[in-house]
């Protein structure tokens, strides 16, 4: 089975993070072999939407189930409608994640763990990309602080560490071979979990786009 942890590192034996969408890197381990991918977390420096972008990125890469320390309401809409279960970890390292999911002993979640935004103020320290101060953001202010912008997918890809530290390679073709990209698509999901991270990603800016439009109509009013 393939799990991602966040992680503060490159390795199974790096701090596991306690926040999705701003962790450092994401740490892909198969369950049965214990082989890992570390790939660096590229949201972490996005001024808004850093949740919706990594969730995206994982489903995209196919990871089974989430192992972190919390998780917001952005993100979590993506994996509900992957049908991705995400399971809340303590301290400890990587491996200590992976063996507390292959023991039963992480209870999965039924709804976000975090408010969004949660995890802006502590990405800016202790991470891989050292001097990516987060700022504030594009807050609507009066409770609509999500931010203005989502974006819709990660275009730049995910940079990795090293050279995939130990995981096989996937056949370039049969049943196991990745899927190739749609135009703006994230390479190796299958088309049910591209559909729904997308169908996710539509949902947050109506329901944004509801909120702005909302607003507008109280400002013009005090006018």
């Amino acid at each position: 089975m393939k799990i991602v942890v966040t992680s503060n590192g490159a390795d199974l034996d790096a701090p596991a993070s306690p926040i999705f969408g701003r962790c450092p890197a994401y740490v892909f381990v198969d369950t049965e072999s214990m082989a890992y991918e570390a790939v660096e977390n590229q949201a972490i420096g996005a001024g808004s939407g850093a949740g919706i972008q990594a969730a995206q990125f994982v489903v995209g890469q196919g990871a089974q189930a989430v192992v972190t320390g919390n998780v917001g309401p952005n993100a979590y809409s993506v994996f509900q409608s992957a049908g991705v279960p995400i399971y809340l970890f303590g301290e400890g390292t990587v491996r200590e994640a992976v063996e507390a999911f292959k023991s039963g002993r992480l209870q999965s979640i039924a709804d976000a763990s975090a408010q969004a935004g949660m995890g802006m103020g502590a990405a800016g320290g202790g991470g891989m990309q050292p001097g990516m101060g987060m700022g504030r953001g594009m807050g609507m202010g009066r409770g609509m602080g999500r931010g203005m912008g989502r974006g819709m997918g990660m275009g730049r890809g995910m940079g990795r560490f090293g050279q995939g530290y130990g995981a096989s390679a996937p056949p370039a073709s049969g049943p196991g071979a990745p899927r190739p990209a749609a135009p703006g698509g994230q390479p190796g999901a299958t088309r049910q979990q591209e559909v729904a991270a997308l169908r996710a990603t539509a949902k947050q800016l109506q329901d944004q786009l509801s909120q702005v439009m909302h607003r507008l109509e109280q400002l013009e009013g005090e006018e």
